[in-house]
């Protein structure tokens, strides 16, 4: 059944990424119609996410940036499937870094780094950083449940030289990697809910308090390599510009936790500027301190 759903729906997947950037976005038009008013597509947890965290705003506001996220979704998950076919300039065109020299700097003094971001903007297209750099790039993902597309998945970010390592690997693979002196990036989209029993630390995340993934802060220490935040800003429809900040250049000097808290902090203050860019379909605070 796994092969047959991706010989069926990748035919589909290849025509979407070969439209031009017009057509793709009125191709997401479309789907924002189907998902947000046909299907409802997780509509219930944005809309309980949105008035647990924003208990200050109206309704009406709530739901202005309830449609405004679906919008932003759409457009990611046809940006996402372009990346099949984009090119590396047009990549470099739509994703611009607004002060490179942070990860040129680590590579000239040959540092490994912990990159870690939240799932805000577009951390999907974060991969044509590997034109900037010399640095081999690692993301910690979750594996597909069908293999074919998770292959497919790997091959996409194979294309620029980004590798794609699950939870369960991560460990194993940046250890050995530091073993063999390689220089590398290493991803962590660290602001989503790690499972209750397996939480080691819990702060406050928008006014909730709930478990933190702390992985990136105990590899970084483990590995000492210094912790370098990324956000994300939408210009405009398909454009992004993103923006380096070092929160531990020596992770060793800090006490547990203590990065993992000012990553949150961070992650908060996008939220507050524009929230419908948040990732609001996962259920980030289904475990809560009440």
């Amino acid at each position: 059944m796994q092969l047959l759903a991706f010989v069926l729906i990748y035919p589909l997947l290849w025509f979407v990424s070969i439209l031009p950037f017009r057509l793709l976005y009125a191709v997401s038009d479309m789907l924002f119609v189907v998902l947000y008013y046909v299907v409802g597509y997780r509509k219930k947890t944005v809309e309980e996410n949105l008035k647990l965290v924003f208990p200050e705003k109206s309704e009406a506001e709530r739901k202005r940036i309830t449609k405004q996220f679906f919008r932003h979704l759409c457009d990611m998950i046809l940006e996402a499937i372009k990346s099949m076919n984009i090119s590396v300039e047009d990549m470099k065109a739509r994703f611009k870094f607004t002060n490179i020299e942070v990860i040129q700097d680590y590579e000239k003094r040959q540092k490994s780094i912990a990159l870690m971001c939240a799932h805000y903007g577009s951390w999907e297209w974060i991969f044509i950083l590997q034109a900037y750099t010399s640095h081999l790039t690692f993301a910690i993902y979750k594996k597909l449940n069908n293999i074919y597309f998770d292959k497919l998945i790997r091959k996409i970010r194979a294309r620029y030289d980004s590798y794609l390592i699950t939870t369960k690997d991560s460990i194993d693979v940046l250890t050995d990697n530091k073993k063999k002196g390689l220089i590398t990036i290493n991803g962590f989209a660290a602001d989503q809910s790690p499972k209750k029993e397996k939480a080691y630390h819990w702060n406050t995340f928008m006014g909730i308090e709930v478990p933190v993934h702390t992985g990136a802060e105990m590899l970084s220490k483990k590995l000492d390599m210094p912790v370098v935040f990324f956000s994300v800003k939408r210009i405009k429809r398909g454009f992004y510009e993103t923006t380096f900040q070092t929160l531990a250049e020596h992770p060793n000097d800090f006490k547990d936790y203590e990065i993992t808290d000012q990553f949150l902090k961070l992650v908060e203050q996008q939220i507050h500027d524009e929230p419908q860019y948040y990732l609001w379909t996962h259920k980030r605070w289904k475990h809560r301190k009440v």
